[in-house]
């Protein structure tokens, strides 16, 4: 029992390396050579799958690609049972990583302080 705990996170690490691999090759999208996945994580039952992505381009084209995303999603799933030895590929579903947009906001505002604060300490 003890060594199926890691089972999860295993095969979401499986899938999140294959899915970047496919997804540019295999997907008649746009955006798919800006997509970067940022993270996987897989039901305890290994039956559905939540993946994260982000977009070079940022968040202003997330909404459509998701929904690019998903609508291929039965597709990446069939291509994915060809490429990894499970016996059961997870149902994928993807979302957008909104933590990349924020933490480049919070280094923005940080620069920005530090910038206004520069000419109160030369004083």
């Amino acid at each position: 029992m003890h060594k199926d705990s890691n089972r999860p996170r295993r095969v979401a690490e499986l899938i999140k390396r294959e899915l970047a691999m496919l997804i540019p090759r295999e997907l008649d999208d746009p955006h798919a050579h800006e997509i970067t996945l940022t993270g996987a994580e897989v039901s305890r039952d290994l039956s559905s799958a939540r993946i994260y992505f982000s977009l070079l381009s940022g968040a202003a084209e997330a909404k459509q690609t998701a929904k690019s995303l998903n609508h291929a999603a039965g597709f990446l799933r069939h291509a994915l049972m060809g490429r990894v030895s499970l016996r059961t590929v997870p149902a994928l579903r993807f979302y957008f990583d909104e933590s990349v947009e924020r933490g480049a906001r919070v280094d923005s505002l940080i620069d920005q302080a530090m910038a206004e604060d520069k000419p109160k300490q030369d004083k």
